[in-house]
């Protein structure tokens, strides 16, 4: 190879990298601060520089006291977009998709499972409810997905439980949201399940872990390589991930935005 030869097949190979973008961000992360100034909150974060949210369920509601409508024009003014948001598949589960529908949100995730207790019978149970709702939400244009913990990688009679789930639900129904933290602590590769079942997560949970503690850390201090999955985004059918952060070195905004930070330093 000569010198310019070499010289363009590294150019070309630096212009393949890319920056990160369209940093998302579940609001658990930010949960005090959400419950004590939701509007307040959600400023701070657009001037660090998030784009798309999450929300989760939270002891004032699904949007943290604010209705479907006013955190919609809160968000749209401050240039973001709230993509998804957790609920359970319980009583409520009508009023939340009627709130989902009323601020645009692509997702609706739930954050448990219908059925309790670690059997291949009752994650076939939760798997086939997940399906219908996964209807339910189709006819209103919503897509319906399920969020990961831990429990869920436990094995029995040698099958992995979340196996159980992704062999069982509709693919085009239930769209699998990856805590991709979780999955490390449990001891599995998420990179193997994106191999496994290329295109099935289509949304992630970013955070970083620590394996002998597991408790969430900023980025860059735990056990999870963030670059390395990010470039397997994909493999996975990765559409939005959310960065999320359980617990703090400092505080949870200080804490969101290094991660924040970590991310824009990052070359994929």
């Amino acid at each position: 190879m000569t010198a310019g030869s070499f010289f363009l097949s590294q150019l070309a190979k630096a212009n393949s990298y890319r920056k990160v973008k369209d940093v998302g961000i579940q609001l658990y992360t930010v949960r005090k601060e959400m419950t004590a100034d939701a509007t307040g909150t959600l400023k701070l974060l657009a001037k660090m520089g998030f784009k798309e949210l999450e929300s989760a369920r939270s002891e004032k509601g699904n949007y943290y006291g604010l209705s479907a409508k006013e955190i919609k024009k809160i968000t749209k003014d401050l240039g973001m977009n709230l993509r998804s948001g957790h609920i359970h598949v319980d009583k409520d589960l009508q009023k939340s998709l009627d709130e989902a529908a009323e601020t645009g949100q692509e997702y609706i995730i739930s954050a448990v499972l219908p059925v309790d207790g670690q059997t291949i019978e009752n994650y076939q149970q939760s798997a086939d409810l997940f399906s219908k709702t996964g209807e339910q939400c189709k006819k209103m244009n919503i897509k319906f997905g399920y969020h990961n913990h831990s429990t869920e990688f436990v094995k029995v009679n040698d099958k992995v439980l979340y196996d159980v789930l992704l062999e069982r639900t509709d693919p085009t129904l239930v769209h699998m949201e990856m805590d991709l933290g979780w999955v490390i602590a449990a001891g599995y590769d998420p990179i193997e399940y994106f191999n496994k079942y290329p295109g099935r997560f289509p949304l992630w949970h970013l955070k970083d872990m620590s394996k002998a503690t597991k408790s969430s850390v900023e980025f860059g201090k735990g056990d999870v390589n963030i670059l390395k999955l990010l470039q397997n985004a994909k493999k996975s059918g990765m559409k939005n991930f959310f960065l999320e952060q359980e617990e703090y070195s400092v505080s949870a905004l200080e804490s969101a935005k290094y991660d924040f930070d970590y991310l824009m330093k990052l070359e994929v």
